[in-house]
């Protein structure tokens, strides 16, 4: 993502050595046994015939849940590499489904990645190795989220911001500020609507950079203890008028078309097939910015297929194939020539790298401060999970 704050590389090399210490000391989200060195591949070999893949749904699609939708069935054509899938839901269950060893590929959000490279389940990517990687925009590469220390560990897959969505006939005059659920939320109680995760602490923490200057909070994913209980205060209020905590796009759409929830953090996709339908609902990037989400494909550090694993990541980012999954999904794609497949490149701003700079992208939050500070220590992805389930009751 391209962030309005600069994270230094040498500080995500710290974040990650101090994500793998908390890891080993049995402080992190999960045991694991530390990161090993591991070299990043420099040559291809023949493809083993196979490749095992983790992803979101909707991001490895052969056909089998719409025979209109198939980008898997051309790969294994041209490769020879037979693709075995399984769907997450939750970056949670990524990261501890990694760790498992079964998966050559993982299709990972920021709020995994760091954690992932932390544990030592992914290995640093060959981006030489990978022809369609030159196309991708330059906002996208080597970001926080994906690379350490100048190594990329993958190759982006595509971009979406968190927006503010709201009923035409309920929420007026249309709104233009996270205001609508936070400080003013008690207009719309009981149908009010968040998103489901821990992540959701930036959503609270970027409103508090504006409308709360004096916590000094620059970085949404960098929270000291100070910062972070002035979050969950503003997230404990807001929750009195939370109808419903989402984390299925479907059940989003569903509930803004009954009625039941009439303002919220929405998507752009949910906003699209919602028009289709026409419902009353609109969507806005507030003034404040937002977050948002910017996946990365990963190779295992013990992958059993890594030349497979490369031929897909190549596959996944060429032009056509990502302009349909990306597409199918609901995201803007990772490079401007995928939009020569698509129609709707406009209603996601693709490429629009002003209209990127407004979103803070997903990382994972870790004790060594993402903003730079080295005079405090900043609340890990463990602290906030505890302090969500403490925000939900």
């Amino acid at each position: 993502m391209l962030r309005t704050t600069k994270v230094k590389r040498t500080t995500a090399s710290a974040a990650v050595a101090l994500l793998a210490a908390a890891a080993l000391t049995g402080c992190g989200t999960t045991a694991v046994s530390g990161p090993s060195p591991t070299a990043e591949q420099t040559s291809l070999g023949d493809n083993e015939g196979s490749v095992s893949i983790l992803a979101w749904p909707g991001y490895v699609e052969d056909g089998s849940n719409d025979p209109s939708v198939d980008w898997v069935s051309g790969f294994e054509a041209k490769t020879g590499c037979a693709v075995t899938s399984k769907v997450y839901g939750t970056s949670d269950e990524a990261v501890n489904l990694m760790k498992t060893g079964d998966y050559d590929v993982v299709a990972a959000s920021g709020d995994a990645t760091l954690r992932l490279i932390a544990g030592g389940d992914v290995a640093p990517v060959n981006t030489d190795l990978i022809p369609s990687y030159a196309g991708i925009y330059d906002f996208l590469k080597n970001r926080a989220w994906n690379s350490v220390d100048g190594r990329s560990y993958g190759v982006p897959h595509g971009y979406g911001a968190n927006l503010l969505m709201y009923n035409t006939d309920v929420v007026q005059p249309a709104p233009t500020s996270w205001s609508a659920v936070f400080d003013d939320a008690s207009q719309y109680a009981g149908k009010v609507t968040a998103y489901d995760s821990p992540i959701y602490i930036a959503d609270a923490a970027l409103y508090l950079m504006t409308h709360k200057p004096e916590l000094g909070i620059k970085d949404p994913y960098a929270l000291d203890e100070t910062q972070l209980a002035a979050a969950v205060g503003l997230l404990k209020a807001q929750r009195v008028n939370v109808g419903e905590y989402w984390s299925d796009y479907l059940k989003q759409i569903q509930s803004f078309t009954s009625g039941d929830s009439v303002v919220g953090t929405s998507w752009q996709v949910i906003q699209n097939s919602l028009a289709a339908e026409g419902a009353k609902t609109a969507v806005v990037l507030p003034e404040e910015g937002t977050t948002g989400w910017s996946d990365t494909w990963m190779i295992a550090s013990k992958a059993k297929s890594p030349n497979c694993a490369y031929a897909w990541l190549d596959w996944i980012s060429s032009p056509e194939t990502n302009g349909k999954a990306t597409a199918y999904f609901g995201e803007a794609p990772s490079s401007e020539a995928a939009c020569n497949y698509r129609d709707d490149c406009e209603a996601f701003h693709a490429g629009d790298a002003d209209y990127a700079s407004k979103i803070h992208y997903w990382t994972t939050p870790v004790a060594a401060c993402l903003d730079g500070r080295t005079d405090v220590t900043c609340t890990d992805y463990t602290r906030w999970t505890a302090a969500w389930q403490e925000i939900k009751g």
